[in-house]
């Protein structure tokens, strides 16, 4: 197991600040708007002498009534005591706060191992001054730091290094860590309970959930292991029509968004059955087309449909007509509510993984080629010049991908090519996932060199006296 390093702290204190400048990357929202983090938000971070599972939470508060606040302080308190150490992080620009104390008293009740950490830190003068009143917390002296220039930020993973270590951790060995996991993740509108679905499928909080539409703002990731393969389920922010998007906090969330589609193996696409099939909806699909994934439709709140045979017939037959272009995908209606069909979702993502892997004989590509346009040939054009598919193999990678080598390619029509997609899956399957399909053109020069250009002939040599 990997130690659990946790970041905590009052709202505003540059925890997720501190957080992307640990791992070199920006992962979590910064905003200068205080609360911006939410949910826990977890990711692999390497040592000098220990590989950890940093967290950043959301920030403590004393007197939160607000529902989604509340949850954000469970999870908070969550990820205290799960943590095997505490980055205790605190503003240096500003005195210690009621919301400061009531951190440390949260802290020394846990018993857990703190450091103390003075962020904001760009005149280290104004921290001398003031580290009487950082005393008063009672956690020795603090480690200044500033995330946003970086400075003290070796300093500080040394600390952190040490204090490992003094705790017994040590690197896990390469053989043991997890290896290909498979990662899905959860996108859709707001509020069709993405959220909820995960909660479910672990039958318990993972992730916080209301009914107000963008409670999630940041990629949230929860890795764990099923049917003994390595899964890490994504819940993304719910994703608005582009009009709809305001600036800020909400345009991050989506760039997010998208941006865990792109680093995922398998999409489910989350649709609410009691508001049909958007034009949102349909705008998700294609970009998870666009990126070559695996994907799921799964409509949820099926609870709604027990006593309605007919509207729910009638809803998946809008919905095979309105997504005609993925006929791939399955659909699964599943209850968030009722935890009905949730397992069938990670069953149907082993598939599709396995899918995405596998490897067609080259023989029996050509043989399937060979017979293919043999019952239907492109259709030709305009002029002497044709399409002709002459060959095609598959590209070793994460998703299937086969590269046609073609006579002018330019002249081969859509229809074709879709033809040549659909014979393909119907010979070799990939179901579940998008098939990337590339036309190369195959060079006409023959080794005469170029042909001469119609309407022009090649000048006689003089005949010598």
């Amino acid at each position: 197991m990997l130690p659990v390093v946790a970041i905590v702290g009052r709202p505003n204190v540059g925890k997720s600040s501190l957080f992307n400048r640990l791992l070199g990357k920006r992962l979590a929202i910064e905003s200068p708007v205080s609360g911006t983090t939410r949910d826990q938000i977890s990711q692999r971070m390497e040592l000098a002498n220990q590989d950890i599972l940093l967290i950043d939470t959301g920030g403590l508060s004393v007197g939160v009534n607000e529902d989604i606040e509340s949850d954000v302080q469970t999870q908070a308190n969550t990820a205290i005591h799960g943590a095997d150490l505490i980055l205790f992080v605190l503003d240096a620009k500003n005195d210690p706060t009621v919301d400061d104390f009531h951190a440390a008293e949260l802290l020394r009740k846990s018993g857990k191992p703190c450091l103390m950490i003075a962020n904001k830190c760009d005149d280290l003068s104004r921290l001398e001054q003031g580290a009487f009143n950082f005393y008063e917390l009672g956690f020795g002296e603090p480690i200044a730091v500033s995330a946003i220039h970086g400075t003290g930020i070796d300093h500080l993973e040394s600390e952190m290094d040490s204090n490992l270590t003094h705790l017994g951790f040590k690197r896990q060995e390469e053989e043991d860590r997890p290896q290909g996991a498979l990662r899905i993740t959860f996108i859709g509108r707001p509020n069709v309970g993405k959220s909820s679905l995960i909660n479910s499928l672990f039958g318990k909080k993972k992730v916080i959930v209301s009914d107000i539409p963008g409670t999630t703002r940041d990629s949230i990731e929860v890795p764990f292991s099923y049917e003994e393969k390595s899964f890490v389920l994504v819940d993304t922010a719910g994703v608005r029509r582009r009009g709809k998007v305001e600036q800020g906090i909400e345009k991050y969330s989506v760039m997010r968004s998208f941006q865990a589609i792109e680093d995922s193996d398998i999409v489910i696409l989350v649709l609410d059955g009691s508001d049909g099939v958007r034009a949102q909806d349909l705008h998700v699909c294609e970009f998870v087309l666009q990126q070559h994934k695996g994907m799921i439709i799964a409509v949820n709140k099926i609870d709604l449909f027990d006593e309605f045979e007919a509207e729910r017939r009638q809803f998946e037959n809008i919905l095979r007509h309105r997504m005609a272009f993925t006929p791939w995908a399955s659909v699964v209606f599943v209850s968030a509510l009722e935890r009905r069909n949730l397992f069938k979702l990670l069953d149907l993502s082993l598939e599709i993984g396995a899918e995405r892997r596998r490897m067609v004989d080259e023989k029996e590509l050509q043989f399937w080629l060979k017979d293919t346009v043999l019952k239907h040939i492109p259709a030709g054009s305009r002029g002497l010049r044709q399409a002709e598919v002459v060959s095609v193999f598959q590209k070793p990678g994460n998703f299937p991908c086969f590269i046609f080598k073609v006579h002018h390619p330019q002249f081969l029509h859509f229809s074709y090519k879709r033809y040549l997609e659909n014979q393909l899956r119907e010979k070799f399957g990939f179901s579940g996932t998008s098939v990337k399909m590339i036309f190369d053109n195959v060079s006409t020069r023959g080794p005469r060199g170029p042909k001469a250009k119609r309407g022009h002939t090649a000048k006689k040599a003089p005949r010598s006296q």
